[in-house]
């Protein structure tokens, strides 16, 4: 099984696709933590601007490491209903968890993008990370970024598994993976080096990328946007 060395040679791999694909200059958000540093490659192959989007799962009743939605920082939800009925969890009890982690999306949107994210309204927006397996904080994502009015929103990984990814078919605009696996036990088994990305190290690739770009706009002040 072929393998990524790391997130850097997911992301300059995944850049290299969508660059085939006629993407020039989009927004490019990246779903923290381990997704921002695959982004950062992608938008620096696509001369894009990147920023992040964040998404928090929503923990079942009694099952906190099993997700039963997710909700991003202005509150835009995607739930697994049949899950969720299964698990006989009430409104109240998914209203009260997704104020809990709205707030904690919001909290981290802030402490890493800023002011960094670029305005959506009207522009394609690629949402990268670093694989999907349920999908739920995708999907979330792909909802928050298309209220936010962009023109385009399409998710790109490196490697997912074909029925999370079933699930975007009708969410976004372009599904693109470099490896849909039927046999998907989990991102890390893809990786030689899957790492935890901590909290620093988003903010500093963020910090990174806004001064090469800064240094790129200095040097040529034309551009585009798309």
């Amino acid at each position: 099984m072929r393998r990524f060395r790391d997130r850097d040679d997911a992301g300059r791999q995944l850049g290299a696709l969508l660059q085939t694909k006629g993407y020039v200059a989009p927004v490019v958000l990246g779903i923290p933590r381990g997704g921002v540093p695959v982004a950062a490659h992608v938008a620096r192959v696509l001369g894009g601007q990147l920023g992040v989007v964040v998404a928090r799962k929503l923990r079942a009743v009694h099952q906190p490491e099993l997700a039963v939605g997710a909700v991003t920082a202005d509150g835009v939800t995607w739930l697994n209903e049949p899950l969720i009925a299964q698990l006989g969890m009430t409104d109240a009890q998914i209203d009260r968890e997704r104020v809990v982690q709205a707030d904690e999306a919001n909290r981290r949107e802030q402490a890493f993008d800023g002011h960094r994210r670029p305005l959506l309204d009207g522009r394609n927006v690629i949402i990268v990370d670093d694989g999907i397996a349920t999908g739920a904080t995708a999907l979330a994502a792909v909802r928050s970024v298309r209220k936010s009015g962009a023109r385009q929103v399409v998710i790109a990984v490196p490697v997912a598994g074909s029925d999370a990814l079933g699930l975007f078919r009708h969410e976004a605009d372009a599904v693109i993976c470099l490896r849909e696996e039927s046999d998907f036990w989990g991102i890390g088994e893809f990786y030689d080096d899957f790492s935890p990305v901590e909290d620093r190290e988003v903010v500093r690739v963020l910090h990174a990328f806004e001064r090469e770009s800064a240094g790129s706009m200095a040097a040529d002040p034309g551009g585009s946007e798309c």
